[in-house]
């Protein structure tokens, strides 16, 4: 098992996981995730928006051996993810507390 893929399933159980490219961007920028995974296949342009702002953000990138179809059915969704990103500790609370209103 690959490291993006332990990473996922373990954090999908906890619902730690943002997924699509324009919320990951944008809780990027705001220094809100702890990694973000790209599936192997992800289109060049998201992916270099992706490692811009993660090393501006200094969040670790990793590269997943598997398509983002397979990342889709990794994370329990019937569609194609090409880009997750793990919330980090501290914006976990956050994060539950908007959702709850």
């Amino acid at each position: 098992m690959a490291e993006g893929e332990a990473l996922l399933s373990s954090n999908v159980q906890e619902g730690k996981v943002i997924l699509g490219t324009d919320r990951v961007l944008k809780l990027l920028k705001a220094k809100k995730l702890s990694k973000i995974i790209l599936a192997r296949n992800c289109p060049a342009p998201v992916k270099d928006d992706i490692h811009y702002y993660a090393r501006l953000a200094n969040v670790p990138v990793i590269q997943a051996e598997q398509t983002n179809e397979e990342l889709g059915i990794l994370c329990k969704k019937n569609y194609f993810v090409a880009v997750a990103g793990i919330l980090s500790e501290r914006s976990e609370e956050r994060h539950e507390w908007s959702k709850a209103k």
